[in-house]
């Protein structure tokens, strides 16, 4: 009876929600595009909360007030960017926002992406009691092997083993990702007389994969051995896997280092089909390699078409150099080369670390009002400009009206900042990006 009486309410809450339903569409639907004209979605809101203490959580459910349906796919979307971005604590809230929702059915993989996470933003222990209190079901393949990769970045081998030899009775191994962590985790002890004995017993469980050659050849580069590298690369071509640029770049760094110029030079041009420009890391170690190696005409040919990459790379270059005119020539190149940029904290960070060193209020103005063209100005960018003047004791002129303009929010340190330099000689500098 109490059941049939809570089905007839939520059927009547269907009802009468449903109309209200229909009214907002029309308004979500005019609502879709910001200002701007740029499609207004949760990604893009939550994408845009850039500081670490606004909440994830107030802007799904001011989403969700506004009408807006919020999908399963689509968290999980932003949950994957948000981590390749860095910005943990927002993917963690997101996550757990997510378990509370009785409408969202997570599965295992739900929880290994939570559990990563919460290891990430809160620690090895406050990982380990979330999967000691998961369902049973849930503690499987996928779990366990987040839990795994916990304990190898925490360099935990004894916990690491135990929970290996665990995932073994269970029939857990039968997929190399748990395998190649334990490789991770013996190659980065120095435990290399481990690795042996486990890659056999990989074999004896399932099929490795490049990641497991590239682990393996890293072995052979740490003990120089040249022939055993040669064996595996066999082996992996053998097992039809297409090797990767890591691949590439371990096998001629071992080459090179043994003065095998010629054999060097076939797997350097190998790399090279593999080696993406968008890709940074990449990028850099085959130019390094193309170098190291004597190869003048291969460096020619990468710089006859530079990309990103190479501007930035240029910029780093001219950094640790202290060449602040080629830092700021280089680093306008590197943002002018490509359609759409994501910045780079860090690159941002280490320049006007460098302005900040010269107390160069003129070269910080340029790259602020470069910046604010291609659309990235922020609060932390106007407090490293702010920092820049109190280094050099200048006051910057009219700063909170220009960050008002930008549409830029004044924080904690904005306030003690220009605080400190309105006691300082007024900058006759600051009006030329006014």
């Amino acid at each position: 009876m109490l059941i049939r009486t809570l089905r007839s309410s939520i059927a009547a809450v269907r009802y009468f929600s449903a109309e209200a339903h229909a009214e907002t569409k029309a308004a979500v639907a005019t609502a879709g595009k910001s200002s701007s004209g740029v499609r207004d979605t949760l990604g893009r809101r939550l994408l845009s909360l850039v500081f670490p203490k606004r909440s994830a959580v107030i802007t799904i459910r001011k989403w969700k007030e506004e009408g807006h349906t919020v999908r399963k796919y689509e968290l999980n979307r932003i949950v994957r960017e948000l981590r390749k971005l860095k910005r943990y604590k927002h993917a963690l809230e997101v996550c757990e926002w997510m378990t509370l929702q009785q409408d969202l059915k997570l599965v295992s993989g739900d929880y290994a992406v939570h559990l990563d996470l919460i290891a990430k933003v809160r620690g090895m222990n406050s990982a380990e009691k979330f999967f000691e209190d998961l369902p049973l079901q849930m503690t499987d393949r996928a779990t366990c092997t987040a839990l795994l990769h916990t304990y190898v970045q925490n360099k935990v081998t004894d916990k690491a083993e135990a929970l290996i030899a665990k995932m073994s009775e269970c029939g857990f191994m039968k997929h190399p990702l748990a395998y190649n962590h334990m490789l991770s985790l013996y190659i980065s002890n120095g435990q290399l007389d481990r690795v042996p004995e486990l890659i056999q017993e990989l074999k004896s469980n399932t099929s490795p994969d490049v990641v497991t050659y590239n682990l393996w050849l890293t072995v052979c580069a740490t003990q120089n051995d040249v022939e055993t590298a040669e064996r595996v690369f066999l082996e992996l071509k053998k097992a039809k896997l297409n090797p990767d640029w890591v691949t590439c770049s371990t096998l001629t760094n071992l080459y090179i280092k043994n003065s095998l110029t010629e054999k060097a030079a076939v797997t350097l041009k190998e790399m090279e089909n593999l080696v993406s420009q968008k890709n940074r890391v990449a990028y850099s170690s085959l130019l390094s390699l193309h170098t190291n190696i004597g190869d003048k005409e291969g460096v020619r040919r990468i710089w006859k078409k530079p990309c990103y990459s190479t501007w930035e790379l240029l910029t780093w270059g001219y950094l640790q150099q202290k060449h602040t005119e080629k830092v700021l020539e280089y680093f306008k190149k590197a943002v002018g080369s490509v359609k759409r940029w994501d910045p780079d904290k860090r690159l941002i960070g280490e320049v006007f670390n460098r302005l900040k060193e010269e107390g160069d209020i003129q070269g910080a103005e340029e790259l602020l009002a470069f910046l604010r063209n291609a659309g990235h100005v922020s609060t932390e960018i106007y407090n490293s400009l702010i920092r820049i003047y109190a280094e050099a004791g200048k006051m910057p002129l009219v700063i909170a009206e220009r960050m008002e303009k930008d549409n830029v929010q004044l924080d904690d340190e904005t306030r003690k900042l220009i605080k400190i330099t309105s006691k300082m000689c007024v900058s006759d500098i600051s009006s030329i990006c006014s």
